[in-house]
């Protein structure tokens, strides 16, 4: 049994600390040649079986480096695929995104409306990293579909990100035949793969935010050592330390519940896999917001990386779910529970 801190390890060496937006098909090409797409896989798919709490170890370390290879999008996918009822060419479609074809899953709401005669019209948005890809996968509220991007009423449409490590793009769908797309499930059987997938989702989205977040809590901590004023280092002023000593307790109670989850992430609810997200993401954008305050206004520049991550907090905030609507269906959870 691969343990996760043999997983931690191995993705910390192929991206060491500091070597922040690699390259993305560099990237990519190694994640693909790692084999980290099989670890969350059924073996009896071809898979290494070794879950959600796996890929979330990896992710986590990538996280750190503001890894620009869409290893999110592309787990959550194969989940789909894995875990929806068999369909035509199903085995071998996972064997091409094993081998390193991509085929991302949508991170937001799509809308997809078919017409009496099956052709297909909507919006999806929430691709990253689509012009890698030739098929998606997409969810909307009345089923999952794979959907070539070269058939006939498919657009893509990038949309411009104030985050730069990543690309994301909407899937304009104007009467698609409804020959091009593979329906793989709808009705119950879909309600049920939204929830398998949504809990990989909110682990995943949670650890790319901690290791972002343990990462930019490094660089403010470096920072403050180099940093002189009045022939002393920053990091020795006790206020400073104060407020490195706050957020260093806010990491450490996020990772916690975080590695809570992770362990029991197969029978956790979405709504519990959802409060943690929220407070993981929420975590993030805390540490990046007090970082840039404590680098002074040089974190906003372009010579130092905090604001790199600062972009990647706000976003993920808003992935699977915003914080606000987590923390409400969370809130009426539990008062239900205790109603």
């Amino acid at each position: 049994m691969i343990e996760l801190s043999e997983l931690r390890d191995s993705a910390a060496k192929a991206f060491p600390a500091g070597s922040i937006l690699p390259n993305r098909e560099e990237s990519w090409q190694l994640a693909s040649e790692m084999g980290w797409l099989l670890v969350d896989l059924p073996e009896d798919l071809g898979g290494l079986g070794l879950g959600r709490a796996a890929g979330a170890a990896i992710i986590q370390e990538l996280g750190k480096v503001l890894c620009t290879a869409p290893l999110v999008p592309a787990l959550l996918a194969l989940r789909g695929i894995a875990g929806a009822p068999d369909f035509d060419g199903k085995a071998q479609l996972v064997e091409r995104i094993c081998g390193g074809e991509y085929v991302p899953l949508n991170m937001l709401p799509g809308s997809v409306r078919a017409a009496p005669d099956g052709s297909l019209s909507g919006l999806v948005p929430g691709l990253f990293e689509a012009d890698m890809a030739s098929t998606v996968l997409v969810g909307s509220d009345d089923g999952y579909r794979l959907i070539p991007l070269d058939a006939e009423g498919v657009t893509l449409v990038e949309r411009p990100l104030w985050d730069e490590s990543r690309r994301i793009f909407d899937l304009v769908l104007a009467g698609v035949p409804a020959s091009a797309a593979t329906l793989v499930a709808d009705g119950e059987a879909a309600a049920a793969l939204h929830d398998e997938i949504a809990r990989s989702a909110m682990l995943y989205v949670a650890a790319d935010s901690l290791g972002g977040a343990a990462a930019t809590f490094d660089l403010t901590v470096e920072y403050l050592k180099m940093r002189k004023q009045f022939d002393r280092p920053l990091a020795m002023f006790q206020a400073l330390k104060h407020r490195c000593a706050d957020l260093k307790i806010a990491l450490t109670v996020a990772e916690a519940l975080f590695e809570t989850r992770a362990a029991a992430a197969d029978t956790a609810s979405v709504v519990e896999l959802g409060a943690m997200k929220g407070h993981a993401t929420d975590t993030f954008r805390l540490i990046v917001e007090d970082a840039i305050q404590l680098h002074g206004g040089i974190g906003l520049t372009q010579e130092y990386p905090v604001h790199h991550y600062m972009k990647r907090a706000m976003l993920n905030l808003q992935l699977c779910g915003s914080l606000d609507r987590l923390q409400e269906v969370t809130g009426r959870a539990a008062l239900a529970a205790y109603a």
